[in-house]
């Protein structure tokens, strides 16, 4: 299994992994998203002998409250390869990318019902500083 940067040709598997997330995302969308990535974002794959098996998305911003740093925009490990350390790979790969931009901190926001999730990111040093919600418009 190898660890990579995302190629325009994975965006159908990304989206497959992404419903797996609960998200339903075109692959001509994801394919779009993955040529706009840009100096501040990065898409990683995972990728076992055959296939795509999990995806990391990373991004570095400078959010006007909180200062530079380095926020994990989605993480996720196909349901039949999960408990085999990809994840941890991913995660790895997504911190070491953020450290090569100077970011000091990366942050995750995780829905309430991922309890699981939330196991893995304590267990890699990851701590919860608050619950809130999230507010959506459409405009």
């Amino acid at each position: 299994m190898q660890i990579r940067r995302a190629r325009l040709d994975d965006a159908e598997r990304i989206a497959t992994l992404m419903l797996q997330l609960g998200y339903e995302v075109r692959p001509d969308q994801l394919a779009d998203r993955l040529q706009r990535r840009g100096d501040r974002r990065e898409i990683f794959v995972a990728n076992d002998e055959e296939d795509v098996i999990g995806w990391a998305a990373v991004c570095a911003d400078e959010p006007f409250v909180e200062g530079f740093c380095a926020f994990l925009e989605g993480l996720v490990v196909d349901e039949s390869s999960r408990g085999e350390g990809i994840g941890a790979r991913l995660l790895d790969a997504s911190e070491a990318w953020a450290r090569e931009r100077g970011c000091a901190e990366m942050r995750v926001q995780s829905n309430v019902v991922r309890e699981r999730a939330h196991a893995f990111y304590n267990r890699h040093g990851y701590a919860t500083i608050k619950a809130q919600y999230h507010l959506r418009k459409r405009l």
